[in-house]
Formats: structure tokens, sequence, C-alpha cells
């Protein structure tokens, strides 16, 4: 009613004075009705593209895909701006345009125009999908190194208002420069490449410290419990470099530990040798090394670049092989992308974890009681692998200790009055006339020959500590207390138990054991049906029932299969005829 009453007025005004004017170009009056439903040509154009494409030879046509569809809408669309905020809410799994409503399209290219501004507002989270797809499809970037940098950069800042953002966003930021081939240093902070380290430096130790195996015709040799695992003295930048790894994949941080701001020295040497028999122990009772066991094995498997986006490629990419670290490799070929990675678990293990919360609480016993750890149960033979790397390690330690000698210099002159008075009493006659008196007043001045004493005094104290350093560590209680209570039997490191307190064997096991003496391969496999188990899970129970009988693990994974211990097969056979 107002406008038709201003254009009214305006008629009667033209018609009773100004009917001889020329008439200009006016502005259209619109109601807010008919300004909301308003839409640029832009918009308009954008709607035309049909998911139907003819051929333009002729031949038949085809229908667009909704990737395709988003690509070819975002490219009319890259280089435009609107003016109109949208405070509702837009929500799609796999957000386009197409998803979205006249109102939430101008809404969507108004914030757009915003963040390209330099100005990240928090928005509908499918709006900052969106954008990202745009992105990745190339729309609104100059060349690869900058659109990987935008992605980087909107994702830094968006994931403070939606922290869910990071699971795709890492992901695609990482396909994004293997897509384009960009510099692997650009991604060597993420989280991806960082696991992939620590899995590369768990693999160097159990390959670099684990002795290579004995030939086939050779008995392995036994290792002593005395024996160190790791060189000593150690290797501090190695050990440091093995224990971060660590870290970053167990579920339990040494770190943390209370143990490790007092005895970090200690606690890293022994959570790193831990770790290394344990690898030996993996590469013998396993089928697998430790860290396949743990993280899975290391395989190429089929790979779909930007998963969980839209994503369009105009082109196919051609042949390429990027690697992104050692062990993590993408291979393209006509069109179709492989990664060579560990494939398994991206988590940190429980099981290593389980491992080191051992080493802290063992240690603890040792050297800081007053301060347990609850223990948990654990598997025997791994707490001897623990034990006897605390003693070898506390043993050596102490041996080595650098020793404090304390002189006493007001001494000084009354030892070198004494050394004189001996010298005058062993010297000739000849001597005495010869030297005598120059000594003697030497010896009266009062002003004793400090230094040299004093040298001679070190030189002979020092003496009798000297020891071979090829000779084994021993332990002196008498020197040195602190090991001491390591060689009393405690629930730490406690003698092995007679035999009767060995577990009582299941029948499949037993039958196990009988075929394995017996070399009979069928019987064996018979017994691992029987027992409902796999075949590793059999031998660890028998491992760990007859632990208590021979103080060490009885059957081993050989090239052969597994097999008893040639050296504990008589313990074996005794116990089964005696059960």
């Amino acid at each position: 009613m107002l406008i038709e009453r201003i254009m009214a007025e305006a008629r009667t005004h033209q018609s009773a004075r100004f009917s001889h004017e020329v008439y200009a170009d006016e502005p259209i009056l619109k109601t807010g009705r008919q300004m909301q439903n308003f839409l640029p040509d832009q918009y308009r154009k954008m709607r035309e593209i049909s998911r139907w494409q003819d051929d333009p030879k002729g031949g038949a046509g085809r229908w667009l895909s909704e990737a395709e569809l988003f690509y070819r809408q975002g490219l009319l669309m890259a280089d435009f701006e609107d003016d109109c905020p949208y405070n509702g809410t837009f929500k799609s799994y796999f957000p386009t345009y197409n998803a979205m409503s006249d109102r939430q399209l101008r809404g969507y290219f108004t914030w757009r125009a915003q963040v390209r501004r330099g100005t990240v507002e928090e928005t509908s989270t499918s709006f900052a999908f969106l954008y990202l797809y745009e992105l990745i499809c190339g729309i609104g970037v100059d060349d690869p190194f900058d659109g990987f940098n935008k992605i980087k950069a909107f994702w830094d800042v968006y994931r403070a208002f939606e922290p869910g953002i990071d699971r795709f966003a890492r992901v695609w930021l990482q396909d994004y420069a293997v897509f384009h081939g960009l510099d692997p240093k650009l991604l060597r902070d993420s989280k991806t490449v960082m696991f992939d380290n620590a899995l590369i430096e768990l693999r160097r130790a159990a390959r670099d410290l684990v002795p290579a195996p004995a030939p086939s015709d050779q008995t392995p040799k036994r290792r002593k419990t005395s024996e160190p695992t790791l060189p000593l003295p150690p290797d501090e930048v190695r050990e440091e470099r093995l224990m971060a790894a660590i870290n970053a994949l167990s579920t339990y941080n040494l770190s943390n530990s209370r143990l490790d701001r007092s005895h970090h020295r200690d606690l890293r040497h022994v959570a790193c040798a831990v770790y290394v028999r344990m690898a030996r122990y993996y590469n013998t009772h396993r089928k697998t090394g430790i860290v396949a066991s743990l993280f899975g094995e290391e395989t190429a498997m089929p790979y779909t670049m930007f998963a969980s986006a839209v994503f369009f490629a105009p082109e196919r990419h051609e042949d390429c092989e990027y690697r992104l670290d050692p062990i993590h490799i993408y291979r393209c070929q006509n069109g179709f992308w492989e990664c060579m990675r560990i494939h398994g678990s991206r988590q940190k293990s429980s099981k290593l974890g389980e491992m080191m919360r051992a080493c802290d609480q063992r240690l603890r016993l040792a050297l800081d009681p007053a301060h347990p750890l609850k223990e948990e149960k654990v598997p025997k033979y791994m707490a001897k692998i623990i034990d006897d790397e605390i003693v070898a390690w506390l043993s050596w330690d102490a041996a080595h200790q650098p020793v404090k000698i304390d002189i006493d210099l007001t001494q000084l002159g009354h030892i070198r009055s004494a050394a004189a008075q001996t010298r005058e009493a062993l010297l000739i006659d000849e001597e005495r006339e010869d030297g005598a008196p120059v000594e003697a007043e030497a010896a009266d001045s009062g002003q004793p020959e400090a230094e040299p004493v004093a040298d001679a005094i070190v030189e002979a104290v020092a003496a009798p500590i000297r020891q071979d350093e090829t000779d084994e560590p021993t332990i002196s209680t008498e020197q040195f207390g602190v090991v001491a209570p390591l060689l009393a039997p405690t629930p730490a490191f406690a003698a092995v138990a007679p035999a009767d307190a060995t577990n009582e064997l299941t029948p499949a096991a037993d039958a196990y054991l009988r075929a394995l003496l017996e070399h009979n391969a069928v019987q064996a496999e018979s017994a691992v049906v029987q027992s409902g188990q796999s075949e590793d899970m059999l031998v660890d129970s028998i491992n760990e029932a007859l632990f208590d009988l021979v103080g060490d693990t009885v059957i081993e994974f050989s090239a052969a299969g597994p097999q008893i211990i040639e050296d504990y097969e008589a313990d074996v056979r005794g116990y089964l005829d005696h059960e």
C-alpha cells in the first residue's frame, strides 16, 4: 500500500506541473517478499548446467556424476561473491551446490567471500566441508602449492570451531600433496609421518640390535643371563631415539613416570634393552616379528584418493610413485592408486604399554621402593627378561661408578717431613756427604712441595682401584651396597620355583607336546584343532605352564616350525612321564 501511494503521488505530481519533463531511469521498488526471492543471474546460469551431457560428436550422451557436476558448477562460480548473509542451518552428508536452496547458496557465497578476505567465521559445518571440496578440486586456487597452503590455513583456523574436521582434513591434505607431487617435507609434522618415523625406529632397533640367526646346521647359542643385551657403556643418542619412539607408540608413556624424573638413565636403558630382548623373543617364538605383531604387516593395498570427499579430476592421473617416507609409498598406474604401508593398527599399542609399565614397576623395586607401582600380571617369560636386564644393567653401572677420592691437603707437610726422614735413613754415607745438607735444608724450610706429593698420593690411591675394563662386571657388596638388594630372593627376582609348582597342562597341550617330541606333525595339528586356539596361543600357554620347570621357554619357532628346545627335551619327557 505504501509503495502504491508513493507511486500514485509521483504520477500526480508529474501530470500536474512537470508534464514537459523528459523521463529518466528510475529504481524499481520491490517488496520484502520480492527481495527475499530475488536471485542473481549467476545462480541461474549455474542451475542451468544439466546432469545430462550431450556428445559433441553426435554419439550417445551421458549422465554426469554428482562430483563432476559439482566440479563444473564450481568452475563457473569460482570468482563469484555475494552479500546476503544466511543465519539458518545447512546440513548435508556430502554437501554440494545442488543440495542447497537458493537462500543457502547466497549465504554460502557470502561466507566464502569473507573467508577469502581472511575472516573465517563459524558457520554450518557443511559450508566448511564444501569449501574444502572446492580447494581439493582446484577451485579458487592458483597452483597446487597455493591450494595446499589454503587447505592447511583454513583447517588450522576452523578446527577451533569444529574439532571433528581433523579426521578428514588431515587425510585430504596428505592426499593433496601426494596427488600433486608436492615436496614430502611439507608433511613432516603430520601425525601420519611422525607415527611412521616411530615405527621405523622400532623396526630399526629390532633389526640392527638383534643378532643374526645362526646357520641351519648350527645349534643357536644359548644366551647367558648375565650377558648385557645392549652395548655398554650405553649409546645414549640411540637409546634416547628408541625411547622416544616407544613412548610415541605405547599406551604407557615412560616420560610421565616418577622414576623417569629421578632415574632417567636407568629407566631408559632397561626399557630399550627389554624391547630388544622382546624383539628377539618374537623372532624365535612367533611367526612374525614384534613390529608386525603389534602394528600389522607392511603390504600394498588399493587406495582411494580423497575418500569421504566430493572430488573430481578432469584428466586421468599419470603413472607415478610418491614416497611419503621409507615405509609409506603411493603408486598410480593407469589411473588406479595403491598404498604400500604398514596396514594394521594406527593407534598406540596396549601390549607395548604393558611391557613398559612392567619395566617401570620392577625397576622401582630396586631403585625407588618407597614409591612402588601396583603389580599387574605379565607373562613369566617377560618378567624374567625384565629382571635379567635390570640385574645386568645395575651390576655394570655399580661396577663402573666413578670413585671419589678426598685428599686432606693440610697433611701434606707432615707427609713430606716423614718422607724426608725415611729417605735420610736410607742414604749411604757418600750420598749424605753430597746431598744431605741440601735436602735437610729443604726439609727445615717449612715450604713443602705440595703438588708433587699430591700427585704421588693420587697415583698411590688410584692404583689399587684400577681394573681391567675387559673383565666381566661383578658386584662387590662391600664397595657397592646399592646392588646388594638385587641379589636377595625378592618377589621381583625370585629363584626358579620347584618343578611341582608348574601349572597343569590341558589335554590338548599334553597331546601337542607329545607330538613335538615324536616329530609327528599330523598329531600336532590335530592337537591345535582340539585346543580351539591358534598355534601361537597354544605354544604360549605351554611355555607359561612349564616355565617353572626349566626357568625358560621350552618351545620355539624355527624354519621348520615349532619345536622343543633340545636342551629341555629330557625335562619335558620326565614331566610327561610323571604327570
